[in-house]
Formats: structure tokens, C-alpha cells, sequence
């Protein structure tokens, strides 16, 4: 039968194409199994890539709005420390109001005082006004009944009788007055500085006894203190300075009153922060380290000066606080640059009178080594600069130098003159003790001003930095007891319309010369001694 039909070619023809198109039926469903599947995949591939941008962009937005957060407390942070600084400060300056208000209540008070002390004054001048009033009455009856006098030539009389008796009355009263004033002067005087040291005392501490440490964060004031306070009291322990830890914003305070012991606290604080590592053991390596540094530092000073100034054999106690003197400061003059000028300025003067320069320079050096020891040590800087010396075996005229220049002791050699001199020049230059050349030269000019502004004066001369005026007066316009009136005068003047330091000393010179016999010369020159007032403040 297979024959047969392979014989038929019909039959063939219609069985290939059965065939053909059962195999391309088979295939076109092949073909779209294969593309459903296709994409299907593409589908769940397409979501996936979505599921992972979305998370992707999830993730980035979380990381902006916490980097958004972060920014924003930081800004809060800041404006919170600055609202603290302000806040701070206007604590400071309410408690400087607060301060100011006391003082106008103490000038109150004692502008209520001199009121009534005034009205007293009016009262007591009212009576002896009108007692004069009544002697000059019992004058001038006397007058008309025994002399035979015409009656302008009897109150010319009267006139200079009065005259002479009010001079007198005048004098003495002017005297008693003086004596009086001197007195409550002294106690008034106690009692000021008494409240100036009081108001005073906070700012001269602060400026002498503290140092500033800054921090990197506010993270090491808790290291600084450690756990229960540990830390901070080794440090102390360790260095002798107190450690003020605060409210101030990245800064911690070292209070202590020797210098070099403070030194060596700021060098160990700083050397603790720079490392990061604050414990006990740490604190007492970097103190031994401090100390070892600071004690290379004040060597190294005292070898430099002696090397400058060409001095030898030089104990090594009195080297040792020579070198102490560079971390000491006086009215923010540097002890031991002070104690260098005068050495020079000492030296330079005894070369040009022919004394012994080296001996010289070394008592200039040296009369201030008191400065050294004098913040841990009972005692006046002179009398424990003295003690050192003497410890030392220093020259007789080295110790009489350190003595005089604070007037404790009469010179015993020219030189201790030239030191004490020296030490006034150093001290009382232009920017020695910070005071402007401006200033300096505005001051001197105006205190000659007001002296040369009176009546009768000649010529004014501002001294020894300003401490000292000198006034010059013409002998037929003032007499002596002008003069007196005239010192206290000028001193008033000054203290209303001046500001300065310390005290400045107001002379009245007047001299006068005739042909009078030696007897009355020498009686005027007694009288022509110099007027001086002091006006204190």
C-alpha cells in the first residue's frame, strides 16, 4: 500500500503539506511559549531595577534629611553657646554696674560728710568774724581817746594794726587747719584705700595671679576633672595652682601667685590637651616634664643677662632667681628686662663719673632679686632681697643698693645713689609701665599749665616723670604765707582736673635777697624754706 502511494504524487504532495503545516503550527506556538516567558522575565526584571531605585532614592533621602538634622543642631548648638557668651557678659557687666552704683553711693556719702564739715567751717568763721568785728570797735575807741590822731590817719593806724593781726590770726588758723586736716586726712586716706582695695582687688588679682588654657571642645573640661574630680586635684597637688573650671566656653583658668609655679601649670595643661591622655600618671610626667623646661628657661635667662651685662662669679642661689625674674611683672613692666635697664643705665653712669662700672652694674642688677621670692615668702621684697644677698655673700655696696633705692637705708657709696636713680628712670620712662608717650607727654605739659595758670608764678617745671612740680614764684608778688596758700592751691587744682597714679608732690620755691644785716638774712632764709603740699589719690 506504501508503494502506491508513493506512486500517487498527489498524495505525496498533500502529505508533505499536512506535514508543513502541523510543523510550522508547532513552531509558531514554540515561539510564543518562548516570547510569554521572555516577557514575563523582562517584567519581574523591570520591577526589581524599580524595588532597588526606589530604595536607593529611600536611602539618599534618609541621608540628606540627617545630614539636614545634624547641620541644623549644630547651628542650634552655636547660637545656644553664643546666647550663653552674651549672657555672661551681661552678668559681667551687671555685676559692674552693680559695683559702680556702691562707689556713687560711697562719693555720696562722703560729699554729705565735707558738706557738713563746711557748714561747720561757715560757722566757725561766721564767729570769729564778728569777735574781730568787736576788737576792731574796742580799736578804734581806744584810739580816739589817747591818740590825737585825725580820723584817716586813725584808720590808716587801725588798718595796719588789723592788718598785721589778721595776717597772724590768718597763719595760725591756716595752721590748726592744716594740723587738723592732716589728721583726718590720715583716716580718711585709710579708709579710701581700704574701699579702692576692695573695688580693686578682683581686676589686680586677675591680671597678676591667672592664666588662660584653651580647649579644643568642651569635652576636656570632663577629662580635665576626671572621674570624681581625680585629675584635677593631682593637678593641683602636683603643681600648687588651682584649676578653675568654669561656665566660659573652651577655656579653663589657672589662679596661683608665684609666677613660675603658674608657668609650669600652663605648660603642663597645655601639654595634657595636645596629647589627649589625662590620667595621674600622665599629670605627674608632665609636670616633671614642665618643670624641667621652665627650670632651662630661667637658667638660661640668668646666663644670658650675666653674659650681656660681663658679670662673673655669681652664686648659684643668687643665678638661680635672677632667672626667676623673667616670669615676674611689676604694673606690666618684666622684672628681669627691668633689672637690666638699671644695671645698664647704673653702669653707663658711673663710667662717666669715674666709678667702678662692674660694681655698678652688678647692684643695679640686683636690687629688685627680692621680686623673686616675694610671692611665697613673708616679707618686703627689700628685706628678703637683703637676706638673699647676704646668704650669698654679696659686696657691702651690692646689699646698701637693694636697701636705698626704697629709701630703707641711708647710701653708704655713690653707686647705691646711681642705682636708685637708675631704678627711678627705668620705672618712670615713657612705655615702662604702660603708659603711652603720648600720654606721658600730655600729662607733663598739663600739670606745667596748671601750675603757670596762678597769679605770681615765675616758671613751672613737671619732675622725675611727673611725681614732682616745681613751682617758681616771683618773691614781690607772693609772700611766705601766699606761697603756702598757693601750694595747696595748685595740689587742688590738680587732683580736680588731672587723673594720675600714686602722688604728686607740689613745691613752692621763693627767694629773695637784700642788703639787710647776716642776722636777718639768715632769719629770711629760714622762712624761704620750700612749701610742699602732697596731693594724694
Amino acid at each position: 500500500m506504501f508503494e502506491n502511494l508513493t506512486q500517487n504524487p498527489v498524495v505525496f504532495v498533500l502529505a508533505g503539506l499536512i506535514g508543513g503545516v502541523f510543523i510550522g503550527l508547532l513552531i509558531y506556538h514554540l515561539n510564543a511559549l518562548r516570547t510569554k516567558n521572555s516577557t514575563k522575565s523582562i517584567l519581574e526584571k523591570a520591577e526589581r531595577e524599580a524595588e532597588k531605585i526606589k530604595k536607593e532614592r529611600l536611602y539618599n533621602f534618609k541621608m540628606d534629611l540627617q545630614k539636614k538634622r545634624a547641620k541644623f543642631q549644630n547651628e542650634l548648638r552655636e547660637k545656644d553657646l553664643k546666647f550663653r557668651r552674651q549672657e555672661s557678659g551681661l552678668l559681667h557687666r551687671e555685676k559692674q554696674l552693680k559695683r559702680a552704683e556702691n562707689q556713687l553711693k560711697v562719693v555720696e556719702s562722703r560729699l554729705e560728710m565735707k558738706e557738713k564739715k563746711l557748714e561747720e567751717q561757715e560757722e566757725m568763721l561766721y564767729e570769729k568774724h564778728k569777735k574781730a568785728d568787736a576788737l576792731i570797735e574796742q580799736q578804734n575807741l581806744k584810739l580816739e581817746r589817747l591818740a590825737h590822731f585825725s580820723q584817716d590817719e586813725a584808720r590808716a593806724e587801725l588798718m595796719r594794726n588789723l592788718e598785721q593781726k589778721v595776717k597772724l590770726e590768718a597763719a595760725q588758723m591756716a595752721n590748726d587747719i592744716r594740723a587738723e586736716a592732716r589728721e583726718k586726712a590720715q583716716k580718711e586716706a585709710k579708709e579710701i584705700i581700704a574701699t579702692a582695695i576692695e573695688n580693686l582687688a578682683y581686676d589686680f588679682t586677675h591680671e597678676s595671679t591667672l592664666a588662660n588654657v584653651e580647649l579644643p571642645n568642651e569635652r576636656f573640661k570632663g577629662m580635665i576633672i576626671g572621674r570624681e574630680g581625680k585629675n584635677i586635684r593631682a593637678f593641683e597637688e602636683a603643681t600648687g595652682v588651682k584649676v578653675i573650671v568654669d561656665d566660659t566656653p573652651e577655656l579653663v583658668v589657672l589662679s596661683g601667685f608665684d609666677p613660675v609655679a603658674r608657668e609650669v601649670a600652663r605648660l603642663s595643661m597645655e601639654s595634657l590637651i595636645k596629647n589627649r591622655n589625662i590620667n595621674v600618671n600622665t599629670i605627674q610626667q608632665a609636670v616633671k616634664k614642665a618643670k624641667a623646661e621652665v627650670n632651662r628657661s630661667i637658667q638660661k635667662a640668668a646666663d644670658e643677662t650675666l653674659r650681656e651685662l660681663r658679670l662673673n662669679n655669681v652664686h648659684p642661689l643668687m643665678r638661680e632667681n635672677l632667672g626667676r625674674l623673667r616670669y615676674r611683672y611689676s604694673y606690666g613692666q618684666n622684672q628681669l628686662q627691668h633689672s637690666k635697664e638699671v644695671a645698664f643705665l647704673a653702669g653707663a653712669l658711673a663710667a662717666e663719673l669715674g666709678f667702678n662700672v662692674k660694681l655698678a652694674r652688678r647692684a643695679g642688677l640686683f636690687h629688685d632679686i627680692g621680686k623673686s621670692i616675694s610671692s611665697h615668702t613673708e616679707g618686703s621684697h627689700v628685706t628678703l632681697g637683703v637676706e638673699l644677698a647676704q646668704k650669698c655673700k654679696e659686696h657691702e655696696v651690692v646689699i646698701n643698693s637693694i636697701l636705698a633705692h626704697h629709701e630703707e637705708a641711708e647710701p653708704i657709696s655713690p653707686i647705691s645713689v646711681l642705682v636708685t636713680a637708675a631704678d627711678k628712670i627705668s620705672g618712670s620712662r615713657p612705655g615702662a609701665r604702660r603708659d603711652s608717650l603720648e600720654a606721658y607727654t600730655k600729662r607733663i605739659t598739663q600739670l606745667e599749665e596748671i601750675g603757670n595758670s596762678f597769679d605770681g608764678v615765675n616758671k613751672t617745671y613737671a619732675i622725675s616723670a611727673g611725681r614732682e612740680v616745681r613751682v617758681i614764684v616771683e618773691p614781690a608778688k607772693l609772700t611766705d604765707e601766699q606761697c603756702m596758700v598757693l601750694s595747696s592751691d595748685i595740689a587742688a587744682k590738680i587732683k580736680e582736673t588731672m587723673e594720675y597714679p600714686g602722688q604728686i608732690k607740689v613745691t613752692v620755691i621763693r627767694k629773695s635777697i637784700t642788703s639787710r644785716s647776716t642776722d636777718d638774712l639768715k632769719k629770711k632764709e629760714e622762712k624761704n624754706m620750700k612749701k610742699q603740699h602732697k596731693g594724694n589719690r
